[in-house]
């Protein structure tokens, strides 16, 4: 069984359309690389303001980073090799840089892995188990 998985972006002052096609480019990014099905979309998408909200980045392994970083964190169920996970970030930022306006340097992605027993999908219910 294919599953969704959750995904969180967060962003620093971007237009709302551009927010939008950030997480469209990340779906397709995810159902061309790992076979989520593009219905499967459960986003969070955040705009921070760098008042009320903001972002803080470093240029760790030497990546100059700028406030156009897009943090992507992707929660989904162990079962990805290592060479899925490869495509998925590559394809993730190749929708990113093709579709809007987000720099490769700006793509950081994070992925959290469980297991079925770490869902409930609603209704209070844990459907995988």
């Amino acid at each position: 069984m294919i599953v969704l998985p959750f995904v969180r972006i967060d962003v620093l002052r971007m237009p709302s359309a551009e927010l939008e096609a950030v997480g469209n480019a990340v779906q397709q990014a995810l159902t061309e690389s790992i076979g989520i099905p593009l219905d499967d979309r459960f986003q969070v998408l955040t705009n921070h303001d760098g008042t009320a909200g903001t972002l803080r980045h470093g240029t760790y392994l030497e990546i100059p980073r700028d406030d156009g970083i897009v943090y992507i964190d992707i929660t989904m169920r162990r079962g990805r090799t290592a060479e899925q996970k490869r495509q998925m970030y590559a394809q993730v930022c190749q929708r990113l840089t093709e579709q809007t306006r987000v720099a490769p340097h700006n793509v950081f992605i994070v992925v959290h892995e469980n297991r079925e027993a770490d869902w409930s999908l609603g209704n209070g219910q844990a459907q995988y188990l």
